[in-house]
């Protein structure tokens, strides 16, 4: 069955320590499953990737696959400029079970031919790959005909997110130019061009996860005929990802906590950090979403053992 809807991914929850939190990655992991996702995403860049570990990053994996076990699919974040150690965190996406490994196509690999070479490499992984076409400094900011030049010499890429500005358009560039090479094509870039990517024909969206109910109604409406229910969210939701924007895992983190998901939000990336007065924005905004039945505030969250 191909993927498609929202695929929240996942952030790595740390202690006051700086350690990982496994309480408050299975607790994330709950969450989402509530939400009524239709997969989840792990670990990507909103992940903190780049700061975790190897160990920490196979150990994480195989831990959320244990957890869902088999409740909605995950696709595996295996992304590293080098081939090799990128199909080997794909090995370990599939030996937990995952259905597709996410690797952004490296600034490093060059041209259409270089980076042919590195997919193939990271097909050797028992696992179909999502390309992501992610713009600098983080990817290669790839035109979409040469996504689609790569996947159509790759087969075992049978999934692409794409995420270069502008969105909506390189996404349907990228449709007409890889045709049925590509099962599903996934908007990304936090969820900030949702109904634009959707209205394109996007197969679903990859955004952070502390809004994940919001964006599965918001996918569900679109893909059930009613579009006004689907702008009617994303118009409500906008202030909350153009914070998102800006603040990233400090902003995610924050609401997760006051939504009663988490307990800890420590960020082990260098981003900007919220000031005082950014935290005063952000709890006005949260509370007028909950004013607007956007979304709901809870207790603290009992995970199950």
């Amino acid at each position: 069955m191909s993927l498609k809807g929202t695929f929240p991914v996942l952030p790595t929850l740390f202690d006051d320590t700086g350690a990982v939190s496994e309480r408050d990655f299975d607790a994330v992991i709950e969450f989402a499953i509530e939400c009524g996702v239709d997969g989840v995403v792990f670990p990507g860049t909103a992940s903190e990737v780049a700061f975790l570990t190897a160990e920490e990053r196979a150990r994480l994996v195989a831990r959320l696959g244990k957890r869902i076990d088999g409740r909605v699919p995950f696709v595996c974040g295996a992304s590293d400029p080098d081939p090799a150690l990128a199909r080997e965190r794909a090995r370990e996406g599939a030996e937990a079970g995952a259905s597709a490994a996410m690797v952004m196509a490296p600034k490093s690999a060059g041209d259409v031919d270089g980076l042919v070479a590195f997919y193939g490499v990271v097909a050797e992984a028992p696992i179909p790959i999502m390309i992501q076409n992610a713009p600098p400094p983080h990817g290669a900011g790839l035109k979409p005909e040469d996504v689609a030049k790569v996947v159509a010499r790759v087969p075992a890429i049978r999934y692409a997110k794409e995420e270069t500005l502008p969105c909506g358009q390189n996404l349907t560039r990228l449709k007409a130019a890889a045709g049925p090479g590509l099962e599903a094509i996934f908007g990304g870039a936090g969820g900030r061009y949702i109904t634009d990517e959707l209205a394109r024909g996007a197969a679903g969206t990859v955004p952070a996860v502390e809004l994940a109910d919001v964006h599965t109604a918001l996918v569900h409406a679109f893909q059930a005929g009613d579009e006004p229910r689907a702008r009617a969210l994303f118009a409500a939701s906008l202030p909350l990802l153009n914070f998102q924007a800006v603040f990233r895992m400090h902003m995610t983190k924050f609401v997760l906590k006051e939504r009663g998901i988490i307990t800890h939000t420590k960020v082990r990336a260098p981003d900007v950090g919220m000031d005082a007065g950014d935290v005063a924005e952000l709890e006005k905004l949260l509370a007028e979403a909950v004013e607007a039945n956007l979304f709901t505030v809870r207790p603290p969250m009992k995970v199950p053992a």
